[in-house]
């Protein structure tokens, strides 16, 4: 009975099809130029609308508003209208008379009228599609075709129904007919749609399916791109080969970009250096433009973190002129921003704190979050705002039954000024922690240690019960990682672990948890355990050594990028593989080979850390000191976030001081040197305690203050703690009255000139010393093994003439120098190179 009900409807749909091909009426809802004239026809000829009129009208409307800018758009007055009304009932009674693709028309026209999703038109629009996709096949056009689907997927996406088993349904097709798509547009929208409901290794065939579109067709539409970003984004995810494809797609469509796609663009995590020039050059030309509250918070958004001094201040006098104006969204926005730009502008802050008062109660829990993190780092000052923010944050505590968001809530309350610990906040954290992956302990435990220690300065009784819970929460971390069994689980769990408390309580257990795991590392999961050790700082040879051995297996499988931080562990903690060489030599060939996928800053790190290892590739060397290069690195500086800035200034010089150093043959000159100076003259350092106790014993040893100076720049800028020279039957040498560190005693930090008469050639035999304490970071966190940085300091001042003693901590306050006399000793002993 059913097929036959199923037929009669098909031949239906056919003939109405064919007689309404030349329908008058239907011409006239296509001639339509305004919303009236469709609400005028809609009231004349209610009667004799067909299912496919009433599908057509719908898409009319959409259309005719599509045509506006965004601002001019008048939804509101549409779905308001009597007619349109009337339209939805129509539409309503004729669902099961619609052609398949018309249900997913008139359903996507309405949504896009922002139609609420519980609207019973839309309910019955989804309803009938989902017996559609069920339906067993009786023609060809029985399921929906896959453009079709794709726009069914992005209403179901819409309408929050991610989780849905219709989207499963969706999911299954799509997992079904994979290799038929061909469209990037198609599989773009598909790919975002279903990304709640695949499992990891769906979502690789996703990737490498789209990666191959992307290849094969020649212009994409820069929303195609925009989708596949926010596709990575939805499970964090870095897909290198993808980002690439999409930079290379923006920058080609840039002239084309509006506020909206560059903010969203921005908002998705893209951050490439090159396209932020161009973003910056494009807003910077209209910012006048930008006059409404919508449009301009994301030009604040966009454009803050990148804007030179006085856009960035032409965009802080206008944000606090439009402050009462900004909904709840976007006084958001604006302080996401201001942390971003690191801008704690007061007056602002006050503006934009007086404003969030009366929008409080419009957060739901995950912007309430943000939110409080976003006023303490900017150090707001409304302690008002607080009180209300914390009374919210527990009313949300007390209904939380999800793990995640129970920790989340914990986390900000400790971060409240003042915020003592509650018996609230003392249960709800006991109940959930059996059911608590590592990083949601990790936040409650972070929370409870600050709290631990307000109680203990403040004499509080809650101290106790904070102990307790902590030791509660080290045992479930602890049965945690025991009962792991699934590497790739593991590393996703400890993706965002940082803090103290997991590096002195369960750091050592999660790497001897990786160790036994040991065998499922694969090239897959190579980086992300990589950027795991480099977090810790651990050193564990078994693991690194199985990192270099699958490396080197699958180094054409790897991308550059990845290949990247791999050796940035290696260079970073020291550490040489069995067949060091041919580990280092083939990812240097593999990154050689592929310089063009790295960023110019990041060029620069690479040959930093290759430096630091001991490698220098001709031909990245030669790249990175080539005139146009740099001329095009100090352009992209400019839009990179300040410390980022900093950072690569740094290490392009620490490079320049290597290559000088280690490369004479490739003839760089040194031009760091006013760049070094600026950073001595506003570095604020002072002698601290330790090198005054120091610099006291060194006197005694060598028999008075003007036989060693302390705290010296030696040629390319290196500090060493001490200076001091022994003849050839080591004895020390004085320097010149002129040299000597007289104002110790005041604790300046006095520096030496590298080319001040404490440089002038040493008599025949004499020795320069250099005296280097190390402290903790000089060390990796479980052995005594020495880093990279500081082993290349060594080399180099032994370069430069030095003999070098390093100092370990570890020795200078073990108990075997307890005394004054065993120190003595002990830096006799090194000095004079007692064996």
């Amino acid at each position: 009975m059913l097929s036959l009900r199923n037929v009669c409807l098909l031949r239906l749909r056919h003939f109405q099809g064919r007689t309404l091909s030349s329908d008058l009426l239907l011409s006239q809802i296509n001639s339509c130029t305004h919303e009236d004239e469709v609400f005028s026809l809609v009231g004349r000829n209610k009667a004799s609308f067909s299912e496919k009129h009433v599908g057509i009208a719908l898409n009319m409307l959409w259309q005719l508003q599509k045509k506006r800018p965004l601002l001019l758009r008048t939804s509101d007055y549409v779905r308001n209208h009597s007619q349109f009304l009337t339209l939805c009932v129509l539409a309503e009674n004729k669902v099961e008379n619609m052609e398949d693709e018309a249900v997913v028309d008139t359903l996507y026209s309405i949504l896009r009228l922002s139609v609420e999703g519980h609207n019973s038109l839309a309910e019955a629009l989804v309803t009938e599609a989902w017996k559609r996709l069920e339906r067993q096949v009786l023609y060809y056009n029985a399921l929906l075709s896959l453009p079709a689907l794709s726009k069914f997927s992005m209403c179901l996406y819409k309408q929050h129904r991610h989780f849905s088993p219709l989207m499963g349904k969706v999911a299954h097709i799509v997992d079904e007919k994979l290799d038929s798509i061909q469209d990037i547009r198609i599989l773009s929208v598909l790919m975002i749609s279903i990304s709640d409901v695949i499992s990891q290794s769906f979502r690789d065939r996703l990737l490498h399916k789209a990666e191959q579109l992307l290849e094969e067709n020649g212009e994409v539409h820069y929303n195609y791109a925009k989708r596949i970003l926010q596709f990575l984004q939805n499970f964090k995810l870095r897909y290198h080969p993808l980002v690439e494809k999409c930079n290379k797609i923006f920058l080609n469509s840039a002239s084309h970009l509006d506020i909206h796609t560059i903010s969203l663009i921005f908002g998705l995590g893209f951050d490439n250096a090159e396209f932020r020039l161009v973003a910056k050059q494009l807003l910077s030309e209209t910012i006048g433009d930008y006059d409404d509250p919508e449009t301009f918070a994301k030009l604040f958004f966009a454009l803050g973190p990148v804007a030179g001094s006085k856009v960035r201040e032409r965009l802080l006098v206008t944000a606090a002129r439009m402050a009462e104006e900004f909904s709840s969204y976007q006084v958001l926005i604006i302080l996401k921003t201001m942390q971003k730009m690191k801008c704690r502008n007061s007056h602002l802050l006050k503006k934009m704190a007086s404003t969030l008062h009366k929008h409080l109660d419009n957060y739901h829990l995950l912007h309430l979050i943000k939110l409080t993190q976003y006023l303490v780092v900017l150090h707001c000052q409304d302690l008002e705002l607080f009180a209300k923010l914390k009374m919210l944050l527990i009313g949300f505590l007390r209904s939380s039954v999800i793990p995640a968001d129970t920790a989340a809530i914990i986390r900000v309350l400790a971060m409240l000024p003042s915020c003592q610990v509650e018996e609230i906040i003392i249960n709800k954290a006991a109940a959930v922690l059996p059911q608590c992956r590592l990083h949601h302990l990790n936040c409650i435990a972070t929370a409870l240690v600050k709290w631990n220690h307000y109680d203990q300065l403040h004499w509080q009784n809650s101290s106790e019960l904070c102990v307790k819970l902590l030791q509660k929460l080290n045992d479930c971390g602890f049965q945690r990682l025991q009962k792991a069994n699934n590497l790739n689980l593991l590393l996703e769990e400890l993706t965002h672990q940082n803090g103290k408390w997991f590096e002195e309580v369960l750091c050592e257990e999660t790497v001897a948890t990786c160790q036994r795991l040991i065998d499922q590392i694969t090239r897959s999961n190579v980086l992300e355990l990589s950027f795991f050790l480099i977090k810790t700082n651990y050193l564990c040879p078994s693991l690194l050594d199985r990192i270099a051995s699958v490396t080197v297996e699958n180094i054409e499988k790897i991308h550059p990028f990845e290949i990247y931080f791999i050796l940035f562990l290696f260079s970073a903690l020291n550490y040489d593989p069995p067949a060091n060489e041919d580990f280092f030599e083939s990812c240097i060939q593999h990154l050689t080979s592929n310089l063009s996928c790295f960023e110019t800053h990041h060029l620069v790190v690479l040959g930093h850390v290759l430096a630091v290892a001991g490698y220098f590739p001709p031909v990245l060397i030669r790249r990175i000191f080539d005139v146009s290069f740099l001329s095009k690195l100090d352009a992209q500086l400019a839009v990179l976030p300040d410390t980022v800035k900093q950072e690569v200034s740094s290490y392009l010089m620490k490079l320049n001081r290597a290559v000088c150093l280690e490369c004479p043959e490739f003839h760089i000159p040194w031009f760091h040197e006013r760049y070094c100076q600026r950073v001595c003259h506003t570095s604020s350092s002072r002698i601290n305690p330790l090198r005054q106790h120091v610099h006291r014993m060194l006197t005694e040893i060598l028999g008075g203050s003007n036989y060693a100076r302390i705290s010296v720049l030696t040629p390319y800028y290196y500090e060493i703690d001490f200076e001091c020279i022994l003849d050839e039957n080591k004895k020390p040498l004085s320097y010149m009255v002129q040299n000597l560190p007289l104002d110790i005693v005041q604790g300046i930090h006095l520096r030496h000139d590298m080319k001040d008469e404490g440089r002038r050639a040493l008599p025949p035999g004499a020795q320069r010393i250099a005296l280097e304490f190390l402290d903790s970071k000089a060390f990796s966190k479980n052995s005594h093994h020495l880093k990279g940085e500081p082993a290349a300091k060594k080399r180099h001042l032994e370069m430069l003439g030095y003999r070098v003693v390093q100092i370990p901590h570890f020795e200078w306050n073990s108990m075997v120098l307890s005394t004054k006399g065993e120190r003595l000793e002990y830096l006799k002993k090194h000095l004079y190179g007692i064996q």
